[in-house]
């Protein structure tokens, strides 16, 4: 029953999303400080940071684990998780942004929207997170509120709804005009907020945005546009009411500014969060299935619980696993059933988790993020319920692992302990694939990047204190149909005693231009059985784990069932898969066919006299350049590559540019490659 005064409405989980360097972390540390629950600013240069606590985070000066922490601010207790912003790291935002309801998306006051930025915030889009935005950096030279403001207009294409007017540009930025109280906010040498009322300077401007932020407001929102109409303005109330409503409906998306690192515009964010971000009780009830069926859980203490794993950590002193509780309580010893294996599960420890430090807690409620010790079963993705009340929730997505290492251990007699390092990372982190090379025997650690089997491999050294030697990354390749065939006739007789088989299809392929797999029937006459069609897809489907080119995975298809014919006696599911599979195989072989190579979006930034050497290299390795402006004094040039080209790129473009460029890759899907390219 919910009361007057439910304890779910002042808690807010939120993610803090952006481009690497955008200052994520810094954003995060300030948070931290600013609602006491630091005494010190940590500083990312200096690796003092809370949630950048891993050694390979303090050493490379970035986010590359997500890592939760709570605070409290006005009443309202906020679990944070702060996010990686490098495109490798994509699988750890995905599975925060499964389990949270609000996130911050921050933008560097100079650069907009970068590529990585315009990635979490479709990551975003998809999981349907509302989400406030934060212009960082305001104290660089170059930055630019309004055109920061037009890139999200113009890339990420919500409605901005700017609630505030900075006071002072680069070194001078000094405070902010609050628009929707009209008044100013100010931080004198980066000290405690000061407020007063709008400078005489800036009243002017002050009213003119305000009243553009009205009428922006007033064409998204029917009650705000009701007030416009009949007064011609929209009341504090009002206004604020209406942002709430347009950012937890998606409808638009309000901007603030600062400078995180001189401490300037924190506290208004944390604000915002509070007044426009939903509570757990703001976000429709979880939906699962239930035998079948679709269930919805209410974000009620007292209903059956469900709660999802969306992270695992082994640490030297046991496995945290992470869970967002949506509905239900649980409490220490309590026994829980993992939908997902179906076992059951006991917990040990429930902790309050603040990055790397934890207090213990008895219970934890819908709403809560925490992790627990105990669970031995329970992988990111698994859903954990009351064993009466079963329910299965939807699991974060994986994205496919498009880059490839040999991995084996120096010393002999560290073969199983390699073996159980690479199994205890692929538990932790599920983008990251473990298999062996049916030809050559090695074992292939697979995932999203370059430095994400990096930093996986320094794991295996650092953690447990494996020698490790690693062989050159590979890409995953792919095949395509480049022209198909119509009318293959496969036939599969077997009658070798016993029950024989018999299946009799006739296959069309074509190219499908949107990618993936599409099956089709056009039998007419009943000639091939329904059931007997799905058995085709089936086997079908199996055959594309391996193309005629090299054995890589199929895609990009279209197969249309045309005819076929059945036996009274030896026809059967298993017949018909088979004809299916064999069928298929067969039918590639006969298409023209083309090997397809991941690419990547490439971002360069650089001084303006080493442009002419960066478009040189991006040549030589195959790129396609698509576009180049300048901003602030540096060139930023876009390009597409093949990622197989991008392999010690960041090495070659420090050197041709003194150490000053820099670059980030976004893989954007496949490409034909060269017919020179080996494929295996």
């Amino acid at each position: 029953m919910r009361t007057t005064h439910n304890p779910l409405a002042v808690v807010r989980n939120l993610g803090i999303l952006a481009h690497v360097d955008a200052g994520k972390t810094t954003v995060t540390e300030r948070i931290l400080f600013a609602t006491g629950t630091t005494h010190k600013r940590g500083e990312v240069h200096d690796g003092t940071t809370v949630t950048d606590f891993d050694p390979q985070e303090r050493d490379r000066g970035i986010t590359i684990f997500s890592a939760a922490v709570s605070c409290a601010w006005d009443g309202h207790r906020i679990n944070l998780i702060d996010t990686p912003g490098h495109v490798d790291f994509a699988d750890e935002v995905e599975r925060a942004l499964r389990v949270l309801d609000g996130a911050v998306a921050v933008f560097d006051a100079v650069a907009g929207v970068e590529p990585q930025s315009e990635s979490v915030w479709r990551q975003a889009d998809r999981h349907g997170v509302p989400r406030i935005a934060f212009v960082n950096k305001m104290d660089r030279a170059g930055a630019n509120l309004d055109a920061a403001v037009a890139s999200i207009r113009e890339r990420l294409h919500p409605a901005p709804l700017l609630v505030q007017l900075p006071i002072g540009t680069e070194d001078a930025f000094a405070g902010v005009v609050d628009l929707v109280r009209m008044r100013a906010l100010r931080w004198p040498g980066g000290d405690a907020l000061e407020e007063g009322p709008v400078p005489d300077d800036l009243r002017d401007e002050a009213g003119a945005r305000r009243r553009a932020l009205e009428e922006a407001v007033a064409e998204l929102h029917p009650g705000a546009l009701e007030e416009f109409c009949d007064t011609g303005a929209l009341r504090e109330w009002t206004l604020a009411s209406a942002l709430r409503d347009l950012t937890r409906n998606g409808d638009g998306v309000v901007v603030l500014c600062g400078s995180a690192y001189r401490d300037r515009g924190v506290e208004p964010l944390l604000d915002a969060v509070v007044a426009y971000l939903p509570s757990p009780l703001d976000v429709p009830p979880v939906r699962g299935t239930q035998g079948g069926e679709v269930r919805e859980r209410p974000a009620d203490p007292a209903a059956p619980t469900a709660a999802l794993a969306f992270k695992v950590h082994a640490t030297p002193t046991g496995r945290l696993t992470y869970l967002r509780i949506y509905s239900g309580t649980i409490g220490k010893g309590d026994t829980l059933w993992d939908a997902s294996a179906g076992r059951t599960e006991r917990i040990g420890r429930i902790l309050r988790v603040q990055a790397d430090r934890h207090a213990p807690l008895d219970r934890a409620v819908a709403g809560d993020i925490v992790a627990v010790v105990g669970l031995k079963s329970a992988r990111a993705g698994s859903t954990l319920c009351a064993p009466d009340a079963p329910l299965v929730l939807e699991p974060p997505g994986v994205q496919e692992p498009v880059v490839s290492v040999a991995v084996e251990s120096r010393r002999a007699g560290d073969t199983d302990r390699l073996a159980s390092g690479l199994a205890r990372l692929s538990e932790e982190d599920p983008s990251l694939v473990v298999r062996t090379d049916p030809e050559t025997g090695q074992t292939l650690l697979s995932g999203l990047g370059e430095l994400h089997l990096e930093v996986a491999v320094e794991k295996l050294r650092r953690d447990l204190g494996l020698e490790v030697a690693v062989g050159r990354p590979r890409v995953s390749h792919r095949e395509t149909v480049g022209r198909g065939v119509s009318g293959l006739v496969f036939r599969h007789v077997k009658r070798e005693g016993g029950a024989g088989q018999f299946a009799h299809v006739v296959l069309d392929v074509e190219p499908y231009a949107e990618g993936g797999f599409d099956f089709r029937s056009a039998v007419v006459g009943g000639r091939v059985p329904q059931e007997y069609v799905r058995a085709v897809e089936a086997g079908c489907r199996d055959a594309l784990a391996e193309g005629p080119l090299g054995g890589h995975p199929v895609t990009g298809l279209r197969v249309t069932l045309t005819d076929g014919a059945t036996h009274v006696k030896d026809s059967s599911d298993a017949a018909f898969r088979t004809a299916g599979r064999l069928g298929l195989r067969a039918a590639l072989r006969a298409c023209a066919m083309v090997l397809l190579e991941p690419v990547a979006e490439v971002t360069v930034t650089v001084p303006e006299d080493a442009v002419g050497g960066v478009l040189g290299d991006l040549a030589a390795r195959r790129g396609r350049v698509t576009g180049s402006v300048t901003r602030a004094g540096a060139a930023v040039v876009t390009a597409t590559v093949p990622l197989a080209e991008l392999f010690g790129y960041a090495t070659r473009l420090r050197s041709r540019t003194q150490g000053r460029g820099t670059f980030t890759a976004r893989p954007t899907g496949y490409a034909p490659a060269p017919t020179a390219t080996a494929v295996r």
